[in-house]
């Protein structure tokens, strides 16, 4: 979670501005998280945010425990300019993030 924190910090300096994100979680059967360090992860996303431009998050999650870290990130940043989302179906992420559906895709 650091490392992926780092990497859109680092792409938001090279673009010189904010971008929506789409994170799939959906070949993850496991998670090694806890309450607390998710919780000070939404904290820091929450307050790095704050007065700057809204950016959607969408998750693409398959598997219930890793939902449930998806909805404790997702009420952490309520009512902030980041705005997290979770999905079942791409198509929906997508259609939440208002791409085209293939932008999600991986490309393998």
């Amino acid at each position: 979670m650091n490392k992926i924190l780092v990497f859109v910090a680092d792409q938001e300096s090279k673009l010189g501005r904010p971008f929506d994100r789409f994170t799939d979680m959906s070949a993850l059967n496991a998670v090694d998280l806890s309450f607390k360090y998710v919780f000070h992860v939404a904290l820091y996303r929450r307050l790095s945010r704050a007065g700057r431009e809204v950016v959607k998050s969408a998750f693409l999650v398959a598997d219930a425990e890793i939902a449930h870290y998806i909805k404790l990130h997702a009420i952490m940043t309520d009512h902030s300019p980041l705005k997290v989302a979770m999905f079942e179906e791409r198509e929906a992420a997508a259609n939440w993030l208002d791409v085209p559906i293939e932008i999600l895709t991986s490309q393998e």
